[in-house]
């Protein structure tokens, strides 16, 4: 056998190319990187340290023990509650794509021995937007873990709330956030890591509510992305804005965690938080009033004509139509208005105080957007900040102290998007409300009297109940933001209005609110007497049903009414 060749024999070798090496290009720097080397470096650039976006199966293997994860709820149905056009095949076409049943992945894993409840958010389903189905999964994992024990880790990324849904997309924001309050009350972790991209009414729901808040270097966070605040109000923002960095100077998050050490921080904050056993109105029913009142309902036709969507979106953006004010004045013998969060200042968007209602102390929280053009500007048009929605946490855990029911008169074209929410913490003032709203220990009834825009909206409309005048308007999103974010055209907006699912009449039909309130004709001063004395009779039958009803009870009734969602 002949072992060595001489040089001439070497020369006249074939000589075989090297095989091609796998490249990818960085997110951030845009150079071309050998993927082996990025993966070994659990996908982070060794060029510019900048940060891939990560599958769920990568995730995994990042922070669980090898061959512990057990998936829980791996197989859902396809739903499309407003019948949007080609919205199942969009579905079918992501699972096809990414092999994942929908865009949150969750199971019970093991970290260095220890047992814990682990959830992935992941991008590449049509960018991990919240639907019923993600509210679902994430309610049930919650529940779950609280029957077995299991502190949650859960890692959040998505461009928000799921458009194609609607107005059932968002009340996935206050299902999870009253989840959340079930764990916190069981005594049980739960930690968020917040991811690129991380907004809209994931960032206000169960993103910024874990005890304790992490986020990755450099991803993008905030309420209201840059596109949506850009084409709103056309505000452009500075470089580092929204950033994890930006958060954590802003008291925003408990810290920025990098990869290499996720796991054994995971690891620390279970072993650290482990606990031994054992640590863990009765109304006077004016009756002569109200018989008159039935009369002239009965006797009246003081409904007005029915109105398309897009007609009822210009109704309630006028000026001129009553406002929570004008209808208190009806309600109430008289209002006690209270001011401040207590934190930064006092936020002219949110009305808030104490009224008595035939003699009986109610608190009352409501939008305001002004009647005159000098006040809607001073009222910043009902767009609270999130100072606005801690004023009035404030006065509904006063209310809850002091056992007095709480009404809400909710009329926003949604929270303030812009520099200043984001650096005061919109996305948390907004989740922490739902989080709190969803557990109060007293009856909390909530009336939309306008617009009803968004999370912003929802921060006050938390509710055993939740009516709708009958031209008032519901909605995920404005049908300007709707038709930008779906069809990049705001153009579109009335075409949008339609389809949406936004009236009293379309949210009475998807069991989102239990009451519409007839409205007797235009917006003056008869109208608002005529309004205003219809409700006053039935806020006390609302309240009256809740005589000799515990805490407890009235929580859970107000858990189950947005769990079924």
């Amino acid at each position: 056998m002949q072992l060595f060749k001489s040089k001439k024999e070497k020369t006249s070798e074939v000589v075989v190319a090297p095989q091609e090496i796998p490249q990818v290009k960085c997110p951030k720097c845009g150079k071309m990187l050998d993927k082996a080397r990025v993966v070994k470096r659990k996908y982070v650039c060794y060029e510019c340290g900048g940060y891939f976006r990560v599958k769920v199966p990568n995730r995994i293997k990042m922070v669980a023990d090898p061959h512990t994860f057990e998936p829980w709820f791996a197989e859902s149905e396809i739903g499309n509650p407003l019948n949007y056009e080609g919205y199942e095949d969009k579905i079918k076409e992501a699972r096809e794509k990414t092999g994942l049943d929908e865009a949150v992945t969750v199971g019970r894993c093991k970290v260095f021995g220890e047992d814990i409840v682990l959830g992935v958010c992941d991008s590449r389903f049509m960018m991990a937007s919240m639907g019923h189905t993600v509210g679902e999964k994430i309610t049930a994992t919650i529940e779950r873990a609280i029957e077995e024990r299991l502190p949650v880790f859960l890692f959040c990324c998505s461009g928000g709330a799921r458009m194609q849904e609607g107005i059932v997309s968002l009340m996935q924001m206050a299902k999870t956030s009253a989840a959340i309050q079930k764990m916190g009350e069981a005594g049980l972790l739960y930690c968020t890591v917040l991811t690129d991209p991380t907004t809209g009414g994931v960032t206000a729901s169960f993103a910024m509510l874990g005890d304790v808040i992490m986020a990755e270097p450099g991803a993008l966070i905030g309420f209201a992305g840059p596109r949506v605040i850009r084409q709103t109000i056309g505000q452009e923002l500075p470089k580092g804005f929204q950033t994890a960095e930006f958060l954590l100077e802003h008291g925003f998050v408990d810290g920025i965690v990098k990869r290499e050490n996720l796991k054994k921080t995971i690891y620390f904050l279970v072993k650290a938080h482990q606990c031994k056993d054992g640590e863990y109105g009765n109304f006077v029913t004016n009756e002569e009033y109200h018989f008159v009142l039935s009369e002239i309902l009965k006797e009246k036709s003081w409904k007005t004509p029915d109105k398309n969507a897009w007609e009822k979106v210009k109704a309630v953006r006028k000026v001129e139509r009553p406002s929570a004010v004008d209808y208190m004045d009806h309600i109430f013998d008289y209002f006690v208005e209270a001011h401040g969060d207590r934190g930064f200042r006092d936020d002219p968007a949110i009305v808030s105080g104490i009224g008595f209602l035939d003699g009986k102390p109610v608190t009352v929280v409501a939008e305001h957007k002004g009647k005159t053009m000098k006040e809607c500007k001073e009222r910043n048009y009902g767009m609270p900040m999130p100072e606005g929605y801690r004023k009035a946490l404030r006065v509904m855990k006063q209310a809850e102290k002091f056992h007095r029911p709480i009404v809400c008169f909710v009329n926003t074209p949604g929270a303030f998007c812009g520099m200043e929410a984001e650096e005061r913490g919109m996305g948390e003032s907004i989740a922490r409300n739902l989080m709190e709203m969803s557990a109060l220990k007293v009856p909390v009834l909530c009336i939309l009297i306008g617009e009803g825009g968004s999370g912003g909206a929802l921060a006050t409309a938390v509710g055993n109940e939740v009516w709708m005048l009958e031209n008032a308007t519901y909605s995920i999103l404005s049908p300007e933001g709707f038709a930008s974010i779906l069809w990049k055209d705001s153009a579109r907006a009335q075409e949008a209005s339609e389809i949406m699912g936004i009236t009293a009449q379309d949210l009475k039909r998807l069991g989102i609110i239990e009451q519409i309130v007839p409205e007797f004709g235009g917006a003056d001063e008869t109208t608002a007497g005529a309004i205003g004395g219809y409700l006053k009779e039935n806020i006390k039958k609302f309240l009256e049903s809740y005589d000799g009803t515990g805490g407890e009870e009235i929580a859970k009734q107000r858990y189950d009414r947005f769990r079924r969602f």
